[in-house]
């Protein structure tokens, strides 16, 4: 069984107050001309189709366009999506039955049956080559809390994920009398991943050991984690995102094209999106700010990209330092998005402060701001900042 993994799309970013449109069609482009030369049986997109659980009326459009494009270069291809911690999964679900006349799956969530128990076959999708002949199946799982799988009333002393998962290999075993090819979805994060250039202030970051899936996978393609990389074992791959949505991400990007035969290792091939607007750092390592505004005064006009300019803080940042280094991209086709500060002095700056909602309640906003100051710049909040900060407060107090 041939199939292309991929996941973590986040369509409809608005990146800095940019627009990735120009940047997903690019990919999505990609995508459709590697699916008509690659002829796969599946095509596998394991998570986060969109960047928030309510993209626009025009996001979902360009989705469902750009999707149905895709299918077209290969009409006898199976499309499976699964829902991500990103996505809104009774979103994605509203047009599961519509998809399904197309050869697409959508599964956006578990289900129960009517009886009460956990519908299963939901879950294993069986896949057809182009000749019509089944060559394996796809289980197919969404993005869930541990906490939010269903109990299952006949595991105890079983943590509930980790009952699901047993359940669900024991109904694909009996599925699987032909003993074909399995290929498992998830969107999860393994314990040990590569997590480079992942924020785990999006959430979702519990980790799953993957000695905790006992479903007999013959491929596991994962989401969730941005940065490519095979597991160990060689069974278990993370495809990546295909287009970075950070600064961090700074890594090729690319799809994988996977074929799995029954119980032997999977042949791996992965191919690299071109970005037309990649992410930049200017300078590698941090210069002063006149330094900084000199490279991007010289940077190439017919060059496109974002730009993150990497700036040594000796104080407080310089005035207006956004509009000066916009004006110095200016005519440019290069975009200006924000600065990284690092203290004078220091090798790295300092991890941010993590608070929980009741410890933000029992601090004043002042505190608050000036503790968000600190873990930005590297530097205490000056008096007047703080006078006028104070001001303020008092001024919405009294409306």
């Amino acid at each position: 069984m041939k199939i292309i993994h991929t996941s973590d799309w986040h369509l409809g970013q608005e990146f800095h107050t940019y627009d990735r449109t120009v940047e997903h069609e690019a990919f999505l482009s990609q995508l459709a001309d590697i699916v008509k030369d690659e002829k796969p049986d599946a095509l596998l997109v394991c998570g986060d189709i969109y960047h928030t659980a309510t993209p626009s009326n025009s996001v979902m459009r360009f989705f469902t366009e750009r999707l149905d494009m895709i299918r077209q270069a290969c009409p006898g291809m199976n499309v499976i999506l699964t829902a991500g911690n990103h996505d809104s999964s009774s979103r994605l679900e509203i047009t599961r039955s519509l998809w399904a006349h197309l050869g697409v799956t959508v599964v956006g969530r578990i289900e129960r049956k009517a009886d009460g128990s956990v519908d299963f076959d939901r879950h294993i999708v069986p896949v057809h080559d182009n000749a019509g002949h089944k060559c394996g199946y796809v289980v197919a799982m969404p993005h869930v809390f541990p906490q939010n799988y269903p109990h299952i009333e006949d595991a105890q002393g079983e943590n509930r994920q980790k009952a699901f998962m047993a359940r669900l290999g024991k109904r694909i075993r009996e599925i699987n009398t032909g003993g074909l090819p399995v290929v498992m979805t998830a969107h999860m994060a393994l314990t040990g991943s590569d997590m480079s250039g992942h924020d785990a202030s999006r959430g979702g970051m519990d980790c799953t050991d993957i000695g905790d899936i006992p479903v007999p996978y013959d491929y596991l393609a994962l989401g969730h984690i941005h940065f490519p990389q095979t597991i160990r074992g060689g069974k278990a791959r993370y495809c990546g995102s295909p287009v970075p949505v950070s600064f961090d991400e700074n890594y090729p990007h690319s799809i994988s094209i996977v074929t799995v035969a029954k119980d032997s290792l999977p042949d791996i091939k992965t191919i690299r999106v071109v970005n037309p607007m990649p992410l930049k750092t200017i300078p590698e390592h941090a210069a002063s700010f006149d330094e900084v505004l000199g490279l991007l005064g010289n940077f190439p006009s017919d060059e496109n990209a974002y730009i993150r300019a990497n700036v040594i803080l000796e104080d407080v940042p310089p005035a207006n330092a956004f509009l000066k280094a916009s004006e110095a991209l200016s005519g440019k086709k290069a975009r200006f998005c924000t600065f990284r500060w690092e203290k004078a002095g220091n090798a790295s700056q300092t991890s941010p402060v993590r608070l929980d909602v009741e410890q933000i309640r029992s601090i004043s906003p002042v505190n608050l701001a000036m503790m968000y100051y600190r873990d930005r710049f590297g530097t205490e909040m000056t008096d007047g900042m703080k006078g006028l900060l104070e001001e303020a407060i008092r001024n919405v107090s009294n409306q």
